[in-house]
């Protein structure tokens, strides 16, 4: 069971996705305006948000960049768009999913449990199996902060990923550049910090969607987007990659300049 924020200012849409939402077990509360939504996220966190753009009060948009100022709430936009560069605005704002309208309501129930799977707490990573985001990470001999069990203990999880200057806290959620703290979105920490756990891995497009975004059905252009987004933070172009490493056919590749 999960809180369902509802942010939807047609009453009649509002009263069917509620009892959509209801019937597959949700708990869910609604807002009809903007600023009614922030107030909402602020004062009892929901679980996830399904956001409207088409709101009297504020842009849809606005409202999500603002909803990321304050929380990391998972976040699924409704639009009435579909093209590419709506797609890439959304996601560049910090949504986590999207839906096209009309859209019924059992296809927003199937969204909005794909996005709660992939934001649950993780299960501790034992080594080969699926990455959960913000969670434990596998150990590597060389991170930072992992000394040896001592007989009969379980390993300790290492607090720090290191790549080059590059450094991934995967427990405080954030990473350095040569000693510079870089802004990620969720997702792009999510990204960021499954590569660097497997430093010096071609990693496909298939394990990205599985393990990272955990749902089959994420457009490439999605990664890509994502992808294009780290590398301007790392200070870096496909053309002249230094962390980042595109590997044609295969996949992507996270190393330590050379």
């Amino acid at each position: 069971m999960a809180s369902v924020l509802l942010v939807e200012d047609d009453p009649l849409i509002r009263a069917a996705l509620i009892d959509v939402l209801s019937a597959h077990g949700h708990v869910v509360r609604s807002a009809a305006l903007g600023f009614e939504a922030l107030r909402e996220v602020t004062q009892q966190p929901p679980d996830v948000v399904v956001l409207d753009l088409g709101l009297p009060d504020l842009d849809g948009t606005d409202v999500l960049r603002m909803l990321r100022g304050i929380s990391r709430v998972p976040v699924v936009v409704a639009t009435a768009r579909d093209d590419d560069a709506e797609v890439i605005k959304l996601l560049n704002a910090g949504a986590d999913d999207y839906i096209v309208k009309p859209f019924s309501g059992g296809q927003l129930a199937a969204r909005l449990g794909a996005v709660l799977r992939r934001s649950a707490p993780a299960d501790p990573y034992p080594g080969g199996g699926p990455y959960q985001p913000g969670g434990p990470y596998p150990s590597r001999g060389e991170h930072a902060g992992a000394p040896g069990a001592g007989p009969g203990e379980a390993p300790p999880q290492p607090t720090t990923l290191q790549v080059g200057e590059l450094v991934v806290d995967p427990r405080a959620r954030s990473a350095r550049l040569a000693g510079r703290e870089l802004r990620l979105t969720r997702r792009e920490f999510d990204l960021l910090a499954y590569l660097a756990a497997h430093a010096d891995q071609v990693v496909s497009r298939r394990r990205l969607l599985a393990d990272v975004w955990r749902q089959p059905y994420v457009e490439d252009q999605t990664i890509d987007v994502h992808l294009s987004a780290l590398r301007r933070k790392l200070g870096e172009r496909p053309a002249q990659p230094r962390y980042l490493h595109t590997v044609r056919g295969i996949g992507i590749k996270l190393v330590a300049p050379r």
